[in-house]
C-alpha cells in the first residue's frame, strides 16, 4: 500500500520551483529525474540560461501556478524575499515548501534575529545595523575593536562585502569600510556590526512544518574563505562538512535552535532553517540565522537522506509528519568553481573570457555512480553526437557540486575528492582540506566543550 501511494504521488504530484538564483536549483532536477513533473521558475535574469535542456522552465510563474492542484501539487522557493507570496498562497489553500514573511525577516535583518533569538531565551551578541557606510565608521572609531563587518539585508549575495577584523585598533575595519564607500554609490547602504568572537564555527539546523521539527538535528561546518588553510576573501561557501544527529538532546541543538520553536510556529514557517554560532569555552553565541535552502548544504542533504524528496517536501509543505530516512556518518560537499570577472592573478590589461560555453568532461572511469554525486548550478545540457555534454551556461564561477559520505570524515573526504579527480573543467579549482581542521582540532575540542 505505501509502494503504491508513492507511485500516485510521482505520477500525479506536480512541482513549481521558484528560485531567485538557484541556491537549491538541483533539487528540481532532482525531483525531475524521479519522475516528478517539474517547472523551474529563475527569478535572476542573468541567471536563466542555466539548467536548459535539464528541467522545464517556467517564464511566468503566477501564470503557471494555476495549473497546480491546491491538494496534490507543491510550490518550492529556495530563496528570500518571497516570503509575503508565500503567506498569501498558503492562505488561498496551496501547498508550499519554504519560508513566510516573518521567516525571511530571520536572515535578511540581522538585529531583528538576535531580537527573536533572545525573546526566545538564546544568549546572543550585540549587533548594530546602520543606514550608511559614514554611520558604520564613525561608531567604529568610538568603539575601537577587532569588528566583523556585514552587508545586512543581503539575502543571498554580496558575502564578498563581508570582513572579519584582525586589529583591536580597528584600524582595518575602518580601511575595508573606507574602501567600499568608493564602489558603494548609494544613499542607503545597510551594514552590520559585530565584535569579533573567537571560537569554532558550527551550524546547528533542522526542517519545521510549521508546527514541528521534521527530520533529524543537522550539524554542519562552513568553509567560507576561498582558499585552503581559511586564507582569502571571503566567498558565499566553499565546502561543507556536516552530519546528522537524532538526540534531541543535543548540546548545541537545545541551547539555539530548539528555542525558536514558537516563534517558527507563530510566522508559519515550512522549510528549513539553520543557526550559525561561535562555540569556545564560554559558551555560544550565534551569528547569522539561514532561513531558506542553504547552499551548499542542500546539496549534501540529498546525499544523505534517503526518503524519496517528493514525498519529504511535501509532509513538510502540509504540515506533516515524515519519518525522514537518513544515512549515517560524515558527509561533505565541495565547491568547484572557475574564474570569472578578472579575478588574481589577472589584471584588468587582460582579456577577460567568459567561462559560459566551456565544456564539462569526465574522464573515462568515471561512472554513474559518480554522476549520482554531482550536483548542477552553472550548467546546462546539449545534445553532441546523440550523447548529453553539459557545459557552463553562466558566469558566475560556480559551476557544480560533489558530495561524499563516509563513517568517518576522512572516508568522506577520499570518496568526494576521488570523484573530482575524474572531472574536467579548464581553469577548474576547488579547496582541496573541506573537513581537514575539524580532523586535526575542532573534532577534539568540541567534545572537550560537551557539544559532540
Amino acid at each position: 500500500m505505501i509502494y503504491s501511494n508513492i507511485f500516485i504521488i510521482k505520477k500525479m504530484m506536480k512541482v513549481l520551483f521558484i528560485s531567485q538564483d538557484l541556491v537549491g536549483g538541483n533539487i528540481a532536477y532532482l525531483l525531475k529525474n524521479q519522475q516528478y513533473t517539474v517547472k523551474l521558475f529563475i527569478r535572476d535574469r542573468g541567471r536563466r540560461e542555466n539548467f536548459d535542456n535539464l528541467v522545464d522552465k517556467s517564464w511566468n510563474w503566477r501564470k503557471d501556478i494555476n495549473e497546480l492542484s491546491k491538494d496534490r501539487d507543491l510550490v518550492i522557493f529556495d530563496c528570500n524575499e518571497f516570503g509575503s507570496v508565500q503567506d498569501r498562497l498558503r492562505d488561498i489553500g496551496y501547498s508550499v515548501f519554504g519560508s513566510s514573511a516573518k521567516g525571511d525577516l530571520l536572515e535578511i535583518d540581522r538585529q531583528y534575529a538576535q531580537k527573536i533569538l533572545s525573546k526566545s531565551g538564546v544568549k546572543v551578541l550585540p549587533i548594530y545595523n546602520f543606514t550608511s557606510i559614514n554611520q558604520a565608521i564613525g561608531f567604529i572609531k568610538k568603539n575601537k575593536s577587532e569588528w566583523v563587518i556585514k552587508q545586512n539585508n543581503e539575502g543571498t549575495g554580496q558575502k564578498s562585502l563581508n570582513y572579519v577584523g584582525l586589529l583591536k585598533n580597528a584600524e582595518d575595519a575602518i580601511d575595508t569600510l573606507t574602501n567600499y564607500k568608493k564602489y558603494i554609490t548609494k544613499k542607503s547602504t545597510n551594514i552590520s556590526l559585530q565584535r569579533k568572537v573567537k571560537g569554532i564555527e558550527i551550524a546547528v539546523g533542522r526542517f519545521f512544518n510549521g508546527k514541528e521539527w521534521v527530520g533529524p538535528v543537522q550539524l554542519n561546518m562552513e568553509h567560507k574563505k576561498l582558499f585552503p588553510g581559511n586564507l582569502g576573501p571571503t566567498t558565499s561557501e566553499m565546502g561543507t562538512l556536516a552530519w546528522y544527529n537524532q538526540s534531541e538532546e543535543n548540546k548545541l541543538y537545545k541551547k539555539t535552535l530548539s528555542k525558536l520553536k514558537s516563534y517558527l510556529t507563530k510566522v508559519n514557517y515550512r522549510g528549513y532553517v539553520d543557526v550559525n554560532c561561535i562555540i569556545n569555552e564560554d559558551g555560544v553565541f550565534p551569528l547569522e540565522i539561514t532561513a531558506r535552502f542553504g547552499s551548499p548544504i542542500v546539496h549534501l542533504q540529498t546525499e544523505i537522506h534517503q526518503s524519496p524528496w517528493g514525498e519529504f517536501l511535501k509532509a513538510v509543505a502540509d504540515g506533516k509528519p515524515y519519518n525522514l530516512k537518513w544515512k549515517k556518518g560524515y558527509g561533505i560537499v565541495v565547491v568547484v568553481t572557475v574564474p570569472t570577472s578578472n579575478p588574481f592573478p589577472f589584471t584588468k590589461a587582460e582579456r577577460y573570457v567568459s567561462p559560459k560555453g566551456l565544456n564539462i568532461y569526465f574522464r573515462e572511469d568515471f561512472t554513474d555512480e559518480d554522476m549520482k554525486h554531482v550536483h548542477f548550478e552553472d550548467v546546462s545540457m546539449k545534445i553532441v553526437k546523440g550523447k548529453k555534454q553539459y557545459y557552463i551556461s553562466d558566469d558566475r564561477g560556480y559551476v557544480l557540486y560533489v558530495t561524499g559520505m563516509g563513517k568517518t570524515v576522512e572516508e568522506a573526504r577520499k570518496k568526494t575528492y576521488k570523484i573530482i579527480e575524474k572531472i574536467i573543467i579548464p581553469k577548474m579549482f576547488y579547496r582541496n582540506d573541506i573537513g581537514l581542521k575539524f580532523i586535526e582540532s575542532d573534532q577534539a575540542k568540541l567534545k572537550k566543550w560537551g557539544y559532540l
